[in-house]
């Protein structure tokens, strides 16, 4: 990243179709075609895992599978594995949300009947794909396999002989469970195919993927449950401590993620080797990562299992250069620190000291008064500027409903902002005009929508949020014409 260039965050399940999700399919095509005509150099996109509880990619059953919902239907279906009339039962009318309950309830048994067709045809590649990828896959097809049989309750509700895995009981799970492992399996195949395809793709335009790393595993997944060793467990592999943050400007009690807390000591016993792997999996996925919550590398609050709410934690010190050397070190992969949130000097040196680019956003800008570390004359040339995240506001949203009139004068003036030109595009001239060797915007900045298309609201649960997606007609020349116009005024 050392030329000047720009980028659009789009999460792929905000693609537009027929499908009711987005898909690694002609829609992603067609997006990276709108960027290339748009004279953008990046996509970024959320973890490609699947989603856990509230919907939420960062609470995944799994650090190195793929979300078979992402799934391009009309490709199985051109292989033979479907039929276009099967392919009319995963049609949906809404084209601006993701129905998640909806779409686990129809998806499934249509990849299963595509699983029927395919797993002779593909038995070579499978058996292939399965030992490329032994570290991780069967252990995640057996849990999923083993949820379903205990009827989709979580890990901590399990029965101790599958819970704790049992020789003799893992041993009768694979034996009985076998054709479930199997179908689990298939899935990722399809997915790790349709992916590397896309990527091929976009870098054969020139686009470079920035794809996102959650720093936490869900409680709830295959790694505490296939590798508990790594994490701070109790005996009954029950986390002792779980993820979240203190009391800031954004909540009086804190967060509590939730997440288990890792076993920095074993890690490090062990050279990082489950970080290799996972560094090893992002580079395949990606061109750059950004580093979810980078800050738990300096240090991370511990908050004890049962606490009533955040103020209970505690500072612990993170594992530092020791796995950040790790990380960097692995071929062909760039990183972005994801530097947010309520900072002490300390972790501000230390992300400093890192190298890594961090994050300057646009909507925490405009303190009227003081001086902000995010206003893009302020923004230092190795950050990544961003008129906004997957969790904040878009930038219509709080220019009108969460900024005071204060803080949205001083933006009007700061930006120059004209309703005729559309006030997004006014941020996200602000953001390009920025000394920042990289710009990002998420695409709903470019069509100036407010707060029906956030994709996240920190601390909230709802179908409102992951679930945001945009019409295929906002891929359109206008669109790309005025946003390539911007990125060569800007010399991005």
């Amino acid at each position: 990243m050392q030329a000047r260039a720009s980028g659009i965050l789009l999460p792929v399940f905000s693609l537009p179709g027929p499908y009711g999700i987005g898909t690694l399919g002609q829609p992603a095509r067609r997006f990276i075609d709108f960027l290339a005509e748009g004279g953008q150099k990046f996509w970024q996109i959320l973890p490609l895992v699947p989603p856990g509880g509230g919907d939420s990619p960062y609470m995944s059953a799994s650090s190195f599978a793929g979300n078979p919902m992402f799934l391009d239907l009309d490709e199985l279906a051109q292989e033979g594995l479907l039929t276009w009339e099967e392919l009319n039962t995963a049609r949906r009318d809404d084209p601006d949300r993701v129905d998640y309950a909806w779409l686990h309830a129809t998806r499934i048994p249509l990849l299963r009947k595509a699983f029927e067709r395919g797993r002779q045809k593909y038995a070579a590649d499978l058996a292939k794909f399965e030992l490329e990828e032994e570290d991780w896959l069967p252990d995640y097809a057996l849990f999923l396999a083993l949820r379903a049989h205990f009827d989709g309750k979580e890990l901590a509700a399990w029965p101790d002989e599958a819970r704790l895995r049992r020789p003799a009981a893992m041993a009768a799970y694979r034996t009985e469970l076998a054709d479930e492992c199997a179908f689990q399996v298939f899935l990722q195949y399809l997915f790790f195919r349709q992916w590397t395809a896309v990527k091929a793709y976009a870098n054969s335009k020139g686009i470079s993927i920035i794809g996102d790393l959650p720093i936490y595993v869900s409680p709830d997944s295959a790694e505490v449950w296939g590798n508990p060793e790594l994490f701070q467990l109790k005996e009954d592999m029950r986390p002792s401590c779980v993820a979240g943050v203190p009391p800031d400007a954004f909540s009086d009690v804190g967060q509590h993620w939730g997440n288990p807390l890792y076993d920095w000591d074993y890690h490090k016993k062990t050279g990082f080797a489950w970080w290799k792997r996972r560094g090893a999996q992002m580079a395949r996925l990606y061109d750059v990562v950004r580093i979810d919550h980078f800050r738990a590398f300096h240090t991370y609050w511990s908050i004890p299992q049962g606490a009533k709410d955040a103020r209970e934690g505690h500072w612990e010190k993170g594992p530092g250069d020791a796995l950040l050397n790790v990380l960097k070190k692995v071929p062909g992969l760039a990183l972005i620190a994801e530097d947010l949130g309520d900072l002490d000097a300390d972790a501000l040196a230390y992300i400093a000291k890192s190298g890594l680019p961090g994050m300057k956003v646009l909507v925490y800008a405009f303190d009227p008064v003081g001086e902000s570390a995010y206003l893009p004359h302020n923004c230092p040339r190795d950050a990544v500027i961003y008129t906004g995240t997957h969790d904040t506001p878009t930038f219509v949203q709080w220019l009108f409903q969460e900024a005071n009139p204060a803080e949205r004068q001083y933006a009007f003036d700061y930006l120059r902002l004209r309703e005729d030109e559309g006030y997004g595009w006014g941020a996200v001239c602000g953001a390009w005009m920025s000394p920042c060797r990289l710009a990002i915007a998420p695409f709903q900045d470019l069509l100036g929508l407010g707060g029906d298309a956030r994709v996240n609201a920190p601390g909230t649960m709802g179908p409102q949020n992951w679930s945001w997606r945009v019409r295929a007609d906002a891929f359109n020349p206008s669109v790309s014409g005025k946003l390539a116009k911007i990125t060569r005024t800007y010399r991005r």
